[in-house]
């Protein structure tokens, strides 16, 4: 297989194998644009398909996602946090001065 007309051949490989610094050997140089060459034709294939009157979709099953209102608080645990705490005074963490 061949390189197409604007297609990757084995220095566009090289320079992006440079460019995301990975090493290819020079012998997979011709095989992984060929590679490159065949996903590109598929992609191309996809710009061939009639998407007109088609809605855009997030999810090949039309699912809502739940929603719950935005309540601000504070948890409700502060107790049960400060549970684990060495060391707390009046619903704060106590910890050693680190700087004087």
């Amino acid at each position: 297989m061949s390189a197409p007309e604007n297609g990757v051949n084995a220095e566009t490989v090289r320079k992006i194998a440079r460019l995301s610094r990975l090493h290819v050997a020079e012998g997979r140089l011709v095989p992984l644009a060929d590679e490159l060459n065949g996903i590109l034709g598929w992609i191309e294939q996809l710009n061939e398909v009639d998407v007109d009157g088609v809605e855009p979709m997030t999810s090949a099953v039309d699912v809502s996602a739940p929603l719950r209102a935005d309540q601000i608080t504070d948890g409700g645990k502060r107790d049960a946090v400060l549970a684990n705490a060495p060391k707390s005074d009046s619903g704060f963490y106590v910890v050693p001065r680190s700087v004087e």
